[in-house]
C-alpha cells in the first residue's frame, strides 16, 4: 500500500507534492487530463486530499470546484478517506443470485466493518458498486480496483487474512485475481485468426491500384479525382458490408465514418478516432474478452477508421472495472508501434499518421453515452452534451470525431481485411455480421457467445444449457425482457436489438425483484443533470420500494406509467429515457409477481410509522398490542 498508518491521516504536502509531479509531467500538465491525473494520484495516496487539489488548481490553471466537482462526479474517485484496502462488491442481480449479499456479509462480520462504512483505524471500507463486467464468473469484488471473481466463502475467508495482515495488494496469491474468458462459442470475429497489420495491409494494398502516390499526404487523406481513393475505398467496402454500430442503437458505420471525413476540422486540429470500452450495462462483458485476447483486432480496427476518416488521434476509453486490463493493453500499443502500425507513416504511407493512448474511466455508467464519454476525455464531469451537433463533427475538443464500441472496431478490421460482401452475406438483410453476447444467470455455461444475427433467443438458450426458463433479458436493464411466449424471436436490429447482455432466469427467480434491482440501478447511476432523470429514476425506486415493503396498490401501476412517461419526453440523455423499460416489460408479462404485492385496493402511504417503530419495540423487548399503532387511525379515535 503507498501509505501506512491510519488512513485518516493526511499525506505530507511534500509527499503530494512528490506523488503529483511525477504525474502531471507523465500528462504533459494537460487540463483536459484531469480525470486520469485525479485517478493516478488516488492510486498513490489512497484517496485525493486537500493539498492535492489545491497543488492541482495551481499546476493546471484551474479553479478548485471544477476539480473537486470532476472528482465529486466519479464513484471510485474519493475526496474523503476511505479504507486504505477499498472493497466493492458486485451488486447487480445476477451477482445477487449467486450469493454476493451473504459473501459481503460474511466479509463486514469477519473484518468488524460496517457494510458502506470505514473500520475505525481506517484499514478497510466495505461496499457495493454496480455490474463490474464479471457475471460469468461471480460474485465477484473489486479491492482497489482490481478485479477477484469467483468468491466463495473460503475465499472470502482468505481476503479478509490478507486485509487483517495488511499485506500488500502486489503480494496477494495471484490466482485470486485470474480472469477467463469463458469463450463458448467463437466465429468469424473470435476465431478470426488475424495477424497484426494484416488488415492495414488489405486497406494498403486494395488503395495502391488507383494511382495513390504514397509521397503525398494529401492524396491520402483527400483521396484522388479518379474513381474510388484512399479513404474512399474504405468507407465503401464498409458500406458495402452494411456494418452497424454493435452498441445497440445500429446506426450505419459507414454513414457515420463518411460524415466525420467530410467535416471541416478547425485550424489547429485534427480528426479524432474514439473507441468507446466503457461497457457498463449490467449483464455484459463482451469487451473485456476482445479487450484481452484480441486487443490486435480491435487496434487494427481503430487504424482503419483513421485511415478512412484522416484521423491522426485516437483514444481507447476503457471502464474503470477494467484497470487490470491496462498494462496488457499499453503493451500491445507498445508492440504495433515498434511493428510500424501505428505512428508516424504507417506501412510506409506518408500521411498516415495516427496514434493511440488509453484513458480510464472512474466508474460512471453514464459515460457510456458518447458525448458523456468525450465530456470524460476532456476531463469534465461525464454529462450528456445536447446534440445536435453531433460528434462527428463537433467531438472531442470540437474536433470531428468518430465514436464506435469495441466490438465495432473489431468488425471493420475484418470487413477491411475480407471485403464487405463477405461479411454481408453473414446474418440478416438489415443486421449483417455476427454479434457477440454475454450469457449469465440460469444457465449451464455461462461466458461468451458469438452467432450470427438472426439466431433466436430458443437457439441461444439452449446453446447455453438452460432450463426451466421463464424470461430472458435482452440488452441489459435498459434492453426488453422476453417470457416464453418469445423465445422464437430473433436477435436482431429488426426484432430483438442488443448491446449483448443476454441474462437468463429460471421459474425459480422473482421477476419483479429482478425488475426492482434495476430501478436501483438506475438510480444510482443518473448523473443528476436533469431534474426529470434525477428525481423520476428515485421516485420509480421508491415505488418499487413501496411495492415490496407491502404497501401497493393499483394506484402505483398507473403512477409507474405516468412516471413513464415523464421520463421518455423529459429526459436529457437515454439513461433516462429507458429506467421504466424493466418494470414496464415485467408488470406486462410477469403481473402476477405484481398483484402478490398489493395489498390495497385503494391507496396506501409508502411510510409505516408503526414499521418504523419496530426497532423500539426491539430494543425495549415488546411486541404486544399495546406497542403497535392502531390499524387505522379512524380506529383510535374515542
Amino acid at each position: 500500500m503507498s501509505e501506512s498508518g491510519n488512513n485518516y491521516r493526511e499525506p505530507r504536502p511534500a509527499r503530494v507534492a512528490a506523488v503529483l509531479s511525477l504525474i502531471l509531467d507523465k500528462w504533459r500538465r494537460d487540463p483536459t487530463a484531469l480525470l486520469q491525473i485525479l485517478r493516478e494520484a488516488q492510486e498513490a495516496l489512497d484517496w485525493i486530499p486537500p493539498a492535492a487539489v489545491e497543488q492541482l488548481a495551481q499546476a493546471l490553471s484551474l479553479p478548485r470546484s471544477k476539480i473537486e466537482g470532476v472528482a465529486g462526479f466519479y464513484s471510485f474517485l474519493y475526496t474523503r478517506p476511505q479504507g486504505r484496502y477499498r472493497v466493492l462488491f458486485a451488486d447487480n442481480i445476477i451477482e445477487r443470485m449467486q450469493g454476493s449479499a451473504a459473501l459481503m456479509e460474511r466479509m463486514c462480520r469477519s473484518l468488524w466493518v460496517e457494510a458502506g462504512k470505514v473500520s475505525e483505524d481506517g484499514l478497510v471500507s466495505v461496499g457495493t458498486t454496480s455490474c463490474i463486467g464479471m457475471g460469468d464468473q461471480g460474485p465477484a469484488l473489486l479491492v482497489n480496483n482490481r478485479v477477484i471473481p469467483r468468491l466463495d466463502e473460503a475465499r472470502i475467508d482468505q481476503l479478509c487474512e490478507l486485509i487483517r495482515g495488511e499485506v500488500p495488494l502486489a503480494d496477494w496469491p495471484a490466482e485470486l485475481f485470474v480472469v477467463a474468458d469463458n469463450v463458448r462459442r467463437g466465429d468469424i470475429l473470435l476465431d478470426a485468426g488475424l495477424q497484426p497489420g494484416d488488415a492495414l495491409k488489405a486497406v494498403r494494398d486494395r488503395i495502391q491500384p488507383t494511382g495513390l502516390d504514397a509521397s503525398n499526404s494529401r492524396s491520402w487523406r483527400e483521396g484522388l479525382p479518379q474513381g474510388l481513393a484512399g479513404p474512399a475505398v474504405v468507407i465503401d467496402e464498409l458500406r458495402r458490408s452494411g456494418l452497424r454500430g454493435r452498441g445497440g442503437a445500429g446506426f450505419s458505420t459507414a454513414l457515420k465514418w463518411d460524415a466525420c471525413r467530410n467535416a471541416p476540422v478547425p485550424v489547429g486540429g485534427c480528426r479524432v478516432v474514439v473507441c468507446n470500452a466503457d461497457e457498463g450495462e449490467p449483464g455484459t462483458f463482451k469487451d473485456r474478452v476482445l479487450l484481452n485476447s484480441h486487443a490486435d483486432l480491435v487496434f487494427e480496427g481503430m487504424t482503419v477508421a483513421a485511415m478512412a476518416v484522416g484521423a491522426r488521434r485516437g483514444f481507447l476509453y476503457l471502464r474503470g472495472e477494467y484497470r487490470h486490463l491496462l498494462e496488457t493493453l499499453e503493451a500491445v500499443l507498445v508492440r504495433r508501434r515498434e511493428a510500424g502500425l501505428l505512428g508516424e507513416g504507417i506501412l510506409g504511407i506518408a500521411g498516415a499518421d495516427f496514434d493511440i493512448e488509453i484513458h480510464l474511466g472512474a466508474g460512471a455508467y453514464v459515460c457510456g453515452e458518447e458525448s458523456a464519454l468525450i465530456e470524460s476525455l476532456e476531463g469534465k464531469r461525464g454529462t450528456p452534451r445536447n446534440r445536435p451537433p453531433f460528434p462527428v463533427t463537433n467531438g472531442y475538443l470540437d474536433q470531428p470525431t468518430v465514436v464506435d464500441n469495441v466490438e465495432t472496431f473489431a468488425c471493420s478490421a475484418l470487413i477491411a481485411q475480407r471485403g464487405g460482401d463477405w461479411f454481408a452475406a453473414i446474418g440478416t438483410e438489415k443486421s449483417t455480421g455476427t454479434k457477440l453476447l454475454s450469457i449469465s444467470g440460469d444457465v449451464a455455461a455461462p461466458g461468451v457467445y458469438e452467432f450470427p444475427f438472426g439466431v433466436t433467443i430458443g437457439e441461444v438458450l439452449l446453446a447455453c444449457g438452460a432450463s426451466g426458463t421463464q424470461a430472458v433479458q435482452v440488452g441489459g436493464p435498459s434492453g426488453t425482457c422476453v417470457n416464453v411466449a418469445e423465445f422464437g424471436r430473433r436477435i436482431a436490429f429488426e426484432d430483438v436489438p442488443s448491446a449483448g447482455a443476454f441474462m437468463v432466469f429460471d421459474a425459480t427467480r422473482d421477476m419483479f425483484e429482478v425488475a426492482r434491482n434495476f430501478t436501483h440501478f438506475f438510480a444510482h447511476e443518473s448523473c443528476g443533470f436533469c431534474t426529470p432523470c434525477r428525481v423520476g429514476t428515485s421516485l420509480l425506486k421508491n415505488l418499487m420500494d413501496k411495492l415490496a415493503n407491502g404497501h401497493g396498490s393499483p394506484y402505483d401501476f398507473a403512477e409507474i406509467e405516468h412516471m413513464n412517461h415523464i421520463l421518455q419526453q423529459m429526459s436529457h440523455c437515454g439513461l433516462g429515457h429507458s429506467a421504466c423499460n424493466p418494470v414496464l416489460d415485467t408488470i406486462a408479462r410477469f403481473r402476477p409477481a405484481y398483484e402478490r404485492r398489493l395489498s390495497n385496493a385503494a391507496f396506501e402511504p409508502a411510510f409505516d410509522l408503526d414499521r418504523a417503530l419496530a426497532p423500539a419495540r426491539q430494543m425495549t423487548g415488546r411486541d404486544d398490542e399495546g406497542a403497535h399503532l392502531p390499524v387505522h387511525f379512524e380506529e383510535a379515535q374515542p
